[in-house]
């Protein structure tokens, strides 16, 4: 009956994960990049995922 913080963890960095790839796949970047992007977040999943938010492609919607 213990918390499980790994378990917890793991799962937070898999929506995240998701949430940046899907992201990716939306914006409007060449598909080198997106390529480029999503295996860095594929193989690196945590780092990966916090270089893709502070200098991953930006939304493809127009503000």
């Amino acid at each position: 009956m213990g918390f499980e913080v790994g378990g917890i963890f793991g799962l937070i960095i898999l929506v995240a994960d998701i949430w940046a790839i899907v992201s990716t796949f939306q914006s409007r970047v060449t598909t080198g990049k997106k390529v480029f992007w999503i295996v860095l977040v594929l193989i690196l999943p945590v780092i990966g995922f916090f270089v893709w938010l502070l200098a991953g492609p930006k939304s493809g919607k127009a503000a």
